[in-house]
């Protein structure tokens, strides 16, 4: 499943690490309106070996749910009450970086494409076997954690670009106040650096502060 999103998975708001992320998840919150469906498949992660939490009956239980207990990943229905589980998904996932596997009795392909768009990371069709389930919840995590380490990537290059450009921001304001060339401005900025241990960019974000502060 095509895992195409514009919103980095987050947990309180922050990117999840992959060094953070177990290699399989611990805990499974699941959720759907048939009491008897969700008490199954609670038993049938208990058997794998996860932790269940839950089960839910509807969208709005899982995200307050969710809030408190923060579980790794989500197991949901699509048809439920109060919160259908594609909408569920994408609060979990842009809200609080919790991946979402949908299991359901309806294939419908507009419900796979707006699945991708909203946190979703596999699709199981019911009945689900406990060998579907174990597979699906493995192969989905895995997508999770490449979705996850692609993101951060992303999220670490945007920060190195922006560093560089308080530098050179920086590195100018040295040439202008001091009359020197740009490379020794560039050396001197980082000899202070490396006196005041601290990270060039820091440092140079402070010099630019310190000018707004006096063009002010």
């Amino acid at each position: 499943m095509d895992q195409s999103k514009e919103t980095t998975p987050t947990s309180n708001g922050e990117p999840r690490q992959t060094s953070e992320l177990p290699p399989l998840p611990r805990s499974i919150i699941v959720a759907d309106d048939e009491h008897l469906v969700a008490t199954g498949m609670a038993g049938s992660i208990r058997e794998l070996g996860f932790t269940v939490i839950g089960p839910a009956a509807d969208g709005e239980e899982v995200i307050e749910m969710c809030r408190t207990s923060r579980p790794d990943l989500a197991l949901l229905d699509i048809r439920m009450p109060k919160k259908n589980g594609l909408a569920t998904a994408e609060v979990l996932y842009r809200q609080f970086g919790i991946p979402v596997v949908i299991f359901s009795a309806y294939s419908d392909r507009e419900y796979v494409e707006a699945g991708n768009r909203v946190g979703v990371f596999g699709y199981l069709l019911k009945p689900v076997t406990q060998d579907q389930l174990r597979v699906g919840v493995s192969v989905a995590w895995g997508r999770f954690i490449d979705a996850a380490s692609s993101d951060h990537e992303i999220t670490r290059l945007r920060e190195r670009l922006e560093d560089r450009k308080i530098v050179e921001r920086a590195k100018w304001v040295v040439v202008q106040r001091k009359g020197i060339t740009e490379p020794e401005a560039m050396r001197l900025l980082q000899r202070q650096a490396r006196n005041n241990r601290r990270p060039l960019a820091e440092l140079c974000r402070g010099i630019l502060e310190n000018e707004e502060l006096f063009a002010g």
